[in-house]
This record gives C-alpha cells, sequence and structure tokens, in this order.
C-alpha cells in the first residue's frame, strides 16, 4: 500500500521509489487568482480525503530566459502552482536533517519540477529533501503600488513555514532545516539568511553562485514604467489591479531588455531586505558560499562578440581593466570579458558572504572542467542532485556522463549531506587570512585563497 501522510490541510498519498518515498504537488499556498498573483501568499485551503502525491503541480507563470529553450509555462495551466515536494527516506523515521531547494533561473524562470531538482538521489543518502515552487518574473519581482513587494520571497518564507509546520510528519526535523539553492535560488538563500523574517525557519544554508543582484526601489519603479509602456498602460494606471487584468504571457513578453541578464532581483525595500546580504548575515545561520571557475561563459553563449568588451565590462562595474590586464597578461579579449562578468555577477558576492558571515562559513570554488563549457554557470546543479538527464545536465554534461562527473557529485552530496546533518561539509572553515576553500576537482583538495588576484582588484575598487 502507498504510504499516506496527514499534513495540516490534508492528507497526500506517496509514491515507493529507490530509497526513498516522493510526495508531489502539495500546495503550501492558494492559488493565484485574480488579485493574488500579485499579493503575499495565503494559506492553501484545506482538501477532503487523500491527495495523489505522484504528480507535480502546475509552474509559477513565466516567460522565457535562454535562447532555443521552450518556456516550461503554458497559459492554459492551472494558477495553483505554489506547491512543495518531498522525497523522504522514510516517512515513518524521526529527526532526519532537512534541505529545502530553492531553483534559479534569475528570477525570471524556474520550476521544481525541472527533472534537474529531482530529490531522489539526496534523499536516499539519510535526509528529507524538499523542493519548492515560487512566483518568478513580474508576479514574483515586479514592482507594483500598494501591493509587497519581494512577493517571491515571500512565497519562499510561506514554503518554509510549510515545513515547520509539517516536515515531522515525513520524518525530517523542523529544528534541523538546510536551506540550498544556486544561482537566483542562491541569492534567496543569501537574502533570507540575511532577512529577520526568516529567523528560525531555517539553521544552515548553502548558496550555490550567489549573484549580486539587489536593486533599488527606484530601479524597480523604472522597470514597471517601462513594460507599462509597452502594453500601453498609462502612467496614472499602473495598479496591481490593471496588471492583474493583463494576460502573464503579455506581461513576460516585453519584461526583459536585449543585454541584460534579467530584468528582477531582491528589491532592496527597508522591510524584508535592508541592504546587500553579505551586511547582515545572521551569525546562527552556518554558511556554504560557493561559486564555479567560468561562471559567465554560460551566458556568452547568446552574446554577439561585439559586445564581448572588456572594457566596456570593467567601466560596467566600477573595476580597473588595467588591473585585470595586469594580472592575466595572456587572457584574449573575451576571456577577460567572462572573467571579469564571472567575478562581478557571482564569484565576487559569494566570497563577500563567505568572509562577511559572523557565524561559521566555508567557501568552495568549481573548476572541474565539464565537457562543454567547463566550469560554467549551473554546472554544480547536476553534480549537486546526481541526476544528469535534465536539461542542465544534458546540456552542460553531454552523453554519455563522463565518469569524472559521477565520482565529483558523490563527493559534493557527501558534504551536502554531512553539512545538513552536523553543520560539518568536510573542509576547514573560512577565516579571514587563510581563506581555505574547497576546490570541487578530480581529485578534490583545499587551498588558501584561489581566488586572490580578484579579490585584490575589487577590494581596490570600492
Amino acid at each position: 500500500m502507498d504510504p499516506i501522510v496527514k499534513t495540516t490541510r490534508g492528507a497526500v498519498r506517496g509514491i515507493p521509489g529507490t530509497g526513498c518515498v516522493a510526495f508531489k504537488g502539495i500546495p503550501y499556498a492558494a492559488p493565484l487568482d485574480g488579485l493574488r498573483r500579485f499579493q503575499a501568499p495565503v494559506a492553501a485551503p484545506s482538501w477532503d480525503g487523500t491527495r495523489d502525491g505522484s504528480r507535480f503541480s502546475a509552474d509559477p507563470p513565466q516567460g522565457t530566459f535562454l535562447p532555443g529553450l521552450p518556456s516550461a509555462w503554458q497559459p492554459t495551466q492551472s494558477t495553483d502552482c505554489l506547491s512543495v515536494n518531498v522525497w523522504t527516506p522514510d516517512p515513518g523515521a524521526r529527526g532526519l536533517p532537512v534541505m529545502v531547494w530553492l531553483y534559479g533561473g534569475a528570477f525570471l524562470i524556474g520550476t521544481s519540477r525541472q527533472p534537474d531538482y529531482d530529490g531522489a538521489t539526496l534523499a536516499a543518502g539519510g535526509v528529507v529533501v524538499v523542493t519548492v515552487n515560487y512566483r518568478v518574473g513580474f508576479e514574483g519581482f515586479g514592482w507594483l503600488p500598494g501591493v509587497p513587494q519581494n512577493r517571491g520571497f515571500l512565497d519562499q518564507l510561506a514554503a518554509l513555514r510549510w515545513v515547520q509546520d509539517n516536515i515531522a510528519r515525513f520524518g525530517g526535523d523542523p529544528d534541523n532545516v538546510t536551506l540550498f539553492g544556486e544561482s537566483a535560488g542562491a541569492t534567496a538563500v543569501a537574502v533570507l539568511t540575511a532577512a529577520g523574517a526568516a529567523r528560525g525557519l531555517f539553521h544552515r544554508a548553502i548558496g550555490q553562485s550567489i549573484a549580486n543582484g539587489c536593486l533599488r526601489e527606484t530601479r524597480a519603479r523604472r522597470t514597471t514604467e517601462r513594460i507599462a509602456a509597452a502594453l500601453g498602460v498609462p502612467a496614472t494606471e499602473v495598479t496591481a489591479e490593471a496588471f492583474a487584468r493583463i494576460p502573464a504571457e503579455d506581461i513576460h513578453r516585453v519584461q526583459s531588455v536585449p543585454g541584460e541578464i534579467t530584468p528582477y532581483g531582491p528589491v532592496i525595500d527597508g522591510d524584508l531586505i535592508v541592504d546587500h546580504p553579505w551586511l547582515g548575515l545572521r551569525p546562527e545561520v552556518d554558511l556554504i558560499a560557493g561559486y564555479n571557475r567560468d561562471e559567465y561563459r554560460l551566458f556568452v553563449l547568446n552574446e554577439p562578440s561585439s559586445v564581448q568588451d572588456p572594457a566596456a565590462s570593467a567601466e560596467a562595474f566600477g573595476v580597473s581593466l588595467e588591473d585585470y590586464r595586469a594580472a592575466y597578461p595572456a587572457m584574449s579579449d573575451q576571456e577577460l570579458h567572462v572573467l571579469i562578468r564571472s567575478d562581478a555577477i557571482f564569484r565576487i558576492p559569494a566570497i563577500r558572504c563567505a568572509e562577511n558571515h559572523p557565524g561559521r562559513s566555508y567557501s568552495y570554488e568549481l573548476t572541474w572542467s565539464g565537457p562543454v563549457l567547463g566550469a560554467c554557470h549551473g554546472l554544480d546543479v547536476p553534480l549537486t542532485f546526481g541526476s544528469f538527464s535534465g536539461p542542465l545536465g544534458t546540456m552542460l554534461l553531454g552523453n554519455p556522463v563522463p565518469p569524472e562527473a559521477e565520482m565529483l557529485s558523490a563527493q559534493i552530496r557527501k558534504a551536502w549531506l554531512s553539512f545538513a546533518a552536523t553543520g560539518d561539509p568536510g573542509w576547514p572553515e573560512y577565516e579571514p587570512g587563510t581563506a581555505l576553500t574547497r576546490i570541487w576537482d578530480v581529485p578534490v583538495s583545499v587551498v588558501s585563497d584561489p581566488e586572490a588576484t580578484s579579490r585584490r582588484i575589487w577590494a581596490r575598487s570600492t
């Protein structure tokens, strides 16, 4: 008989797999009907009987990100998309560590049903894995007057409260929750590690490629004004009520700007988010903050060669091109462009989180060169989950998957599981001065301050 768990809202039937049981598509908040598209999440309604946990929920409304990759979402999908999925090695267990995953996607796209995020392999290692759907794009992060900002983060907080109320029923320990995520998801991890509103909801955090994406409210407002103008909405009618009448796909079609990774990010609202997260990380949360060596190589694929200009990149981020050329004299202009943007967008923010965290922190760098784009952005995701058949795994690891990827994945999963259980990932803490850092390569190692050169260049720019 398939196992049944009674949540606070109703019973759900799981599907046994290899080493774990999966419960998919459990709502933690109400459907996004009408004005709820742009409001704080409200509790999911209760249900009678037993809910089928064999299928994922609908996806959050979203457009596209990378050319050639179709949107996961279609306008015909249900609005009942704010859901969690749970993989547990034993629903009848007590006190298992819990890991809650937040997907990436530049705050533009994302869905927890992506095969790269399948939690079965991690769960079979002895943890309860939870993956979360949260609002992205304008629904999640677009500025509007009179409604809460940062709605995607409010969704994440609601999901974390669901975990506190329910995870013991799946064998998990609500007092031992690790929040982890990649890219936009890692940025969310850092934001929530600094947010007072998240106090007590999780106890450890892993940020994989934390991005430098916090926006001032004035910039978020300008984005909304641009979108409104493109949609023919008069400035006097920019309201949540007006936008709720506009089909989501129409907004998604005009929300992005050529040459910009994303128009969205955490909005510094003075409430949930008061500053860049590395300036206020809470000391009681143990932290792993890391990055990939060749982060920006993924994004340069979609750039015309005319914009791959290291001088323009250095000027855009306020760093010295001369310092970079002196430090890396053998690099081509394209390589310098990739390096400067890798540092600016991902690597320096992750380093700042590790070195400024007042509690226990650890750092890593993924340097293993994947067979397609080296150690690019996103390569860590299939390695983290040990799931190689999803879009990222297929694109970045190829077929067949290199045996080095299998070996490295096992090492990363071992470290993440150890950290979730004990707070110790298996290498020394990050301390200013030594900056000991795990190097994910074959073989793995620990080195002191591997990105000292870039770190010094950025220290001189601030």
